[in-house]
């Protein structure tokens, strides 16, 4: 079902966030966020991006500029899941349908389809989904028919009690700053490589100002322009948009 609310259209769990060459969308189960506009003056009959879930959530209301808020439950984690042949799509639905929470970033591309522009739907991380849930139902997932084709990523750089790999989970900070950058507006956000950043220091630094703010991360030089780069270790790496020194503080770690 199609609902059309001024110059945005939702499908169900899903908000485009209009964009000149390209708009992210953000499938986010049951997790309430927002994002503020950007830092262009906007058009007075325009309205501040958002996108919300359960609740109303406007913008402006965090200092940090973009708000990213669910409910912390003991005993669950950020589990990172990799769906097989870009199934990541059909694993979120199913896992919704579950009452699982989960989120799959996504963005939409202008592409030339039988010779016209078209806007294209894409996995920002492609075959990964990140799902807020505890050990047992991950494990559970082993045992569930209909995602035969899901699995959990292992963490080798850790060993349980019984000398095996845990699953690979993202901590909370991690993933409130990587759900940050991936759901502004802004197509020059990007996936990055280790050896195409080059980083000026080792310094942790938040952005404080533009529409940005709020993200922490460290600074490097890529593509010739001044970024903040932010990690989901041993997941990725994103890059910022262009960011000037004056809107960057260190962070004392």
């Amino acid at each position: 079902m199609i609902h059309k609310w001024d110059n945005c259209i939702c499908w169900n769990h899903f908000f485009l966030l209009p964009l000149c060459c390209e708009l992210r969308l953000i499938a986010f189960s049951h997790i309430k966020m927002c994002t503020l506009s950007n830092v262009a003056p906007q058009r007075a009959e325009s309205t501040p991006l958002h996108v919300g879930f359960n609740a109303n959530v406007s913008p402006g209301n965090s200092p940090d500029g973009v708000s990213v808020r669910y409910a912390h439950a003991p005993g669950k984690q950020w589990y990172v899941m990799r769906a097989t042949y870009h199934r990541e799509k059909k694993a979120y639905d199913y896992l919704v349908s579950k009452n699982i929470e989960c989120y799959l970033p996504l963005r939409r591309v202008v592409k030339m389809v039988n010779g016209r522009r078209r806007f294209v739907l894409e996995p920002f991380l492609p075959n990964f989904l990140f799902v807020y849930t505890t050990l047992e139902v991950i494990k559970s997932f082993s045992k569930d028919s209909n995602l035969f084709f899901l699995n959990h990523y292992y963490n080798h750089f850790k060993t349980d009690e019984f000398g095996k790999n845990p699953p690979l989970t993202v901590d909370d900070a991690s993933m409130q700053n990587f759900i940050r950058v991936t759901s502004i507006d802004n197509e020059h956000v990007k996936l990055v490589k280790s050896e195409n950043c080059h980083y000026k220091s080792g310094d942790m630094v938040r952005i404080i100002e533009g529409q940005f703010k709020g993200v922490m991360g460290r600074v490097a030089r890529i593509s010739g322009q001044q970024r903040v780069v932010v990690e989901v270790k041993n997941v990725c790496l994103v890059s910022t948009a262009y960011i000037p020194s004056a809107f960057l503080e260190v962070v004392k770690e």
